[in-house]
């Protein structure tokens, strides 16, 4: 996995000096690591690298360095698939505009250093976030780092302290996406945010805001809003390909992974992709007649593995310590057979269509007519797009309209409903996490009240990236690639109005439309969703005594974060019960896994 470190600190600092030149050393005593980048006070080191996905752009004279993987902006049909070569030109541009022209004439995953011509050492975090970037200080050096257990054993520091602040907070929340995170000392630096690292200060700029982008909606005709959504897609998917000799596609039997494999073999087949499918006994956890429709069409293979059913939750009680705790739904068991067929099939990637829910927009409410309302006020499209949402919603047309004229003037609290879906959690808890609410939700959003409704919770939906390594199984040598959360296409979509995304009255219509030619009609207009909630009820069931001795004895009881009474119902063995709670349970578990693995006094293996 590509990792990165950047240590800052004062070179007038005896101190400073001292440990900065420690931690040189013990990097440079590590044969994967590699010294990419210095100058007075400034070290960058990278690990991981590989020619084609994850590279070293150095900017001229010394001016910083971009890490990650970057791709020009393409205004055509035609999208540049080569590996950039950062010119002179676009180098003087990226320092002189402090990182502006970086966002604004590239795209891709990536963290740039870039030295002040005052020598401050700052970072810039590309706009997707797909590149995790976080900070922290140590014996005065500011460092900044993709992955925490590298910084804890490489470095040789102690794991920091838990933040119960932040706990609590993502025990209401589900996501911190602000800059302060669980573990005390510990920040991350935002998606499109400038941070410096002088040791003992840091200041932010937001160079991007998705927020700013959602307000600046897009004036385009139904026709032309599908085109530039079919061609930005197939430009994003195609990208990313071509970073790759051989690909694993998890194909879910879905609309967005169908679109990513329609995507891959336009506007010729593919030869190095092979589809995954993973199904499970229940009723919406088997999706293989979908998938096999996709894969037959693009004649692809198509491996299909039944998941675990009999998974332990023992092999998540020892993850990685992460300054933002994970869930582990959805990856239970699926990362060795994810390794095992991409090795098999010498593949170097791992491709889903994760993310295309949000950015599509596939919802049932009524929304899209209270921000048809805002953005274009009673003209003749009103009742049309007041009837896509009465479908959208499964409403009638008056209560359609009655809402949408209630939403349209109402104000929009983007923190509004935290904690109406954790059952578990205390009362206090969740208003604790309400009261905390600016130090943990991300600044534009909670400065996105102005935004209409629908476009408010798009946003809200689609403010927190992906995580960039499962931290509950050991590093492997398989890229995680989302490519529909590229950054042209989360700025096309989060520009196009709600109703133009939903128009028709049904989730994801434009994209249906757009992708009508590239999947199946079958799954083109699927109106049911996949799910594996079956699979974690069994999976929870399975592991009931280890989950009750976990969690009614846990520190989240014991500090009466979440209640025991109605823990203690919710693990009575009903199936009914599990079903309502079942999502929380595991979050639970994941917390208490996180919380002992943080707290433990021995090093993580995890390397």
């Amino acid at each position: 996995m590509f990792s990165y470190i950047c240590l800052s600190w004062n070179s007038g600092n005896d101190a400073q000096v001292a440990a900065a030149r420690r931690f040189q050393d013990l990097l440079n005593a590590q044969p994967a690591w590699s010294s990419v980048f210095a100058t007075s006070g400034q070290r960058v080191y990278a690990a991981g690298m590989r020619p084609g996905t994850h590279g070293i752009y150095g900017l001229p004279s010394g001016q910083g360095v971009v890490l990650g993987r970057l791709f020009r902006r393409s205004t055509g049909s035609d999208v540049d698939t080569c590996d950039v070569k950062l010119t002179d030109g676009e180098g003087q541009a990226i320092t002189e505009s402090d990182g502006v022209a970086l966002i604004q004439r590239f795209w891709g995953h990536w963290v740039a250093v870039l030295p002040s011509w005052t020598g401050m050492c700052r970072v810039l975090r590309d706009p997707t976030g797909a590149l995790p970037c976080y900070r922290m200080e140590a014996e005065g050096v500011s460092i900044a780092f993709t992955w925490l257990e590298d910084v804890l054993e490489l470095l040789r520091l102690p794991s920091p302290a838990v933040s119960w602040d932040g706990v609590v907070a993502m025990l209401a929340m589900r996501q911190l996406t602000a800059h302060e995170t669980a573990l005390q000392g510990v920040s991350q630096v935002l998606p499109g945010e400038l941070t410096t690292l002088t040791p003992g200060t840091s200041q932010s700029q937001a160079l991007w805001s998705a927020a700013d982008v959602a307000r600046r909606p897009a004036d385009l005709e139904p026709d032309e809003a599908v085109e530039r959504l079919r061609d930005t897609t197939l430009n994003c998917v195609r990208a990313w390909a071509s970073c790759y000799d051989k690909i694993v596609l998890r194909l879910s039997g879905g609309f967005d992974s169908a679109v990513v494999l329609g995507a891959l073999h336009r506007p010729r087949p593919a030869t190095g992709v092979v589809c995954l499918n993973y199904f499970s006994d229940g009723a919406d956890c088997d999706e293989r007649s979908y998938a096999r429709l996709a894969a037959s069409r693009e004649g692809c293979l198509l491996i299909e593995r039944q998941r675990n059913g009999n998974f332990c939750l023992e092999e998540v009680l020892h993850p990685a310590r992460t300054p933002i705790p994970s869930s582990y739904l959805g990856r239970m068991g699926s990362d060795p057979m994810d390794l095992q067929e991409a090795q098999a099939h010498g593949a170097s990637a791992l491709f889903t269509g994760a993310g295309g829910d949000q950015l599509f927009q596939e919802v049932r409410n009524t929304w899209s007519a209270a921000d048809y309302l805002q953005l274009r006020g009673l003209d003749r499209g009103f009742p049309a797009a007041t009837l896509d949402a009465a479908r959208l919603g499964r409403v009638s047309f008056w209560r359609a309209l009655h809402l949408a004229f209630r939403n349209r003037f109402a104000r929009h609290d983007p923190i509004d409903g935290t904690g109406q879906f954790a059952a578990l959690v205390t009362r206090d808890t969740c208003d604790a996490a309400m009261h905390m609410a600016s130090r943990f939700v991300n600044p534009n959003l909670m400065a996105a009240g102005d935004l209409p409704i629908g476009k408010l919770n798009h946003l809200r939906a689609l403010i927190c990236p992906f995580d960039h390594q499962n931290p509950y199984t050991p590093r492997r040598p398989l890229d995680s690639v989302t490519p529909l959360m590229s950054q042209p296409l989360l700025e096309l979509c989060l520009s196009l109005p709600t109703y133009l995304l939903t128009r028709g009255g049904q989730g994801r219509a434009l994209a249906r439309k757009a992708f009508a030619n590239q999947v199946p009609a079958e799954i083109a207009m699927r109106r049911s969703k996949g799910s594996t909630d079956d699979h974690a009820t069994t999976v929870l069931l399975r592991n009931l005594p280890l989950v009750k001795a976990i969690l009614l004895d846990g520190q989240l009881v014991r500090r009466g974060l979440v209640d025991k009474q109605r823990m203690e119902s919710a693990l009575a063995g009903r199936t009914s019960t599990h079903d309502a709670y079942i999502g929380e349970i595991h979050a639970c578990v994941a917390m208490e896994a996180w919380l002992g693995s943080v707290q433990r006094s021995s090093q993580s293996t995890y390397r």
